[in-house]
């Protein structure tokens, strides 16, 4: 006796007879894409703007609380170093990013057309 049964590969299962589904119907896109006929506003370069400006301001953020204590006008040297380590981790995403896009071009740009 076979406890697994037989398989017949050939078989049709229900996983092959779903249908496709669009990505308006998937549960959970409207809050990402605004709804099935959402246009978007902002241009891909706004987004590396806004992604670029969140960096600077962050690191600049980091930079005065870190004065701040170094001129003794704070004591919170914990929150300066809190702060040093997101701008960091900020730039680290920051570059990361540039990276994936430059070796998207680059494959892009290496396509046969």
């Amino acid at each position: 006796m076979n406890p697994i049964g037989t398989i017949n590969p050939l078989s049709t299962s229900p996983l092959t007879q779903m249908e496709p589904i669009s990505p308006a119907q998937m549960p959970g896109t409207t809050a990402l894409s605004g709804g099935p006929n959402a246009v978007p506003t902002d241009s891909f370069g706004a987004l590396l703007d806004n992604l670029v400006g969140g960096v600077v301001a962050k690191q600049n953020a980091a930079a005065a609380q870190t004065q701040q204590v170094l001129l003794g006008s704070s004591g919170q040297l914990h929150q300066s170093v809190i702060a040093m380590q997101e701008s960091g981790v900020a730039f680290s995403l920051m570059v990361e990013v540039r990276n994936k896009l430059v070796e998207s071009y680059q494959e892009l740009m290496r396509m046969q057309v």
